[in-house]
């Protein structure tokens, strides 16, 4: 499973990621995108990578989910 990483600190607001999934993206008032849902489903990485790809500050990241028992 993949997860949607957001570095909030690097975010300008710019709306590519909403656009392009605003399922699991939302730029609030403040001008930094919020995720909706940080685990897309396998048929929905589609837009979700698309989204990713055009941040245009790579403030958004997919990461692998480690498996709970894999935590050690």
């Amino acid at each position: 499973m993949t997860r949607i990483a957001l570095d909030g600190e690097r975010c300008v607001g710019s709306g590519a990621c909403e656009s392009l999934a605003p399922d699991f993206f939302e730029v609030g008032d403040d001008g930094v995108v919020a995720v909706l849902r940080a685990d897309p489903a396998e048929g929905e990485l589609r837009d979700v990578e698309e989204a990713v790809q055009q941040c245009p500050t790579r403030a958004l990241e997919l990461v692998p989910e480690q498996p709970a028992d894999a935590a050690g």
